[in-house]
């Protein structure tokens, strides 16, 4: 079912270039970060760090399908050669970032910053990731300046804004650590909640290019409207395929929300049946998993086509075929939807 996306980066044109680009931009990044993750000379061998080896699979379109379409924005607002490889490293910081906070609040481990440290170090590798980031941004920035790429002041406001434009996104988050007391209606979850918690991000590539290029920035409305649609649309779809995790760790959960205030007896019989975060609930509520699955999906295909629309070059039968896709990469394969 991937082969639509695979179809859209092997041959788009401007989706090739921009996973060329983001690729050269992971490089780039990897590089950078590589004399800030090392220990200095004369630390015993057993508590030594180092940074690891870029794996290849970390360059392919299937772990950069969000990253690749944020750089391909940048070819449909034409934005120079030079600011658009600008862009796309800040994309990878973000990316860092965003993960390493992911990672610590939901006790995951997805690798982003390849990191050599002894013991479990699951908690520490997040947090020498983000430090080694905020460090990587400095340089990059400044190389900017020294380049011609930024002028000072746009320097110093692209690092203010880098991390100021994820404070609404960090709020939602806090709001939700200990467990949340209320659910609200699902209206009010899609509206707000998700479109801080995961909507938002899908519109952080816009940052530079606000700050450094007001005029093309102006044109993208459509844009930021495509990929915040295609966000919350993968947002509902995570919504779905998490309901045993946000249940029992009471988290906001659109698909919750509406048995919340539509079925409370029966959010209370699943209450009761959740033993595990992995528990596949959904498949127990198909008469509100299936809508909601429908209502993620619609929102990723109108996200889809107003890209293809905006320049991507791909139709509206492409676009729900892409849409399909996003079933089994986010592991809700088997929906009837899909």
């Amino acid at each position: 079912m991937t082969t639509a996306w695979k179809t859209l980066f092997e041959t788009g044109r401007i989706a090739r270039a921009a996973l060329r680009e983001q690729q050269e931009c992971i490089r780039a990044v990897h590089l950078r970060l590589a004399p800030h993750l090392a220990s200095p000379a004369g630390t015993p061998a057993e508590y030594v760090v180092r940074p690891g080896p870029l794996p290849e699979a970390n360059l392919g379109w299937r772990k950069n399908m969000f990253s690749t379409l944020f750089q391909s924005v940048y070819h449909l607002m034409d934005v120079p050669a030079p600011r658009r490889l600008l862009y796309g490293q800040l994309i990878h910081l973000f990316r860092i970032w965003v993960t390493s906070a992911d990672n610590l609040l939901d006790g995951e481990d997805k690798e982003v910053v390849p990191l050599e440290m002894p013991g479990s170090a699951r908690v520490m590798r997040q947090v020498v990731a983000v430090m080694a980031a905020d460090r990587v941004l400095a340089e990059i920035l400044n190389d900017a300046v020294a380049q011609g790429a930024l002028t000072a002041a746009q320097r110093d406001e692209l690092a203010r804004e880098s991390l100021c434009r994820l404070l609404p996104s960090a709020a939602q988050e806090a709001t939700e650590e200990g467990g949340i007391a209320v659910r609200p209606p699902p209206e009010e979850v899609l509206g707000v909640i998700h479109r801080l918690k995961t909507g938002l991000l899908f519109n952080l590539a816009f940052v530079g290019p606000e700050i450094v290029e007001p005029a093309a920035f102006a044109r993208t409305a459509r844009l930021r409207e495509g990929l915040m649609d295609f966000g919350l649309g993968c947002q509902v779809l995570d919504d779905v395929r998490d309901l045993a995790r946000d249940l029992l760790e009471k988290r906001h959960n659109y698909v919750l929300s509406v048995l919340a205030h539509q079925a409370p007896d029966l959010l209370d019989e699943l209450a009761a049946r959740a033993h595990s975060v992995a528990d596949r609930l959904y498949l127990d509520v198909p008469q509100f998993a299936l809508p909601a699955a429908r209502r993620g999906f619609d929102l990723i295909v109108s996200g889809l086509r107003t890209l293809g629309e905006s320049g991507l070059g791909y139709d509206g039968a492409q676009a729900e075929s892409m849409a399909r896709a996003m079933f089994p990469v986010l592991d809700l394969e088997g929906l009837p939807i899909a």
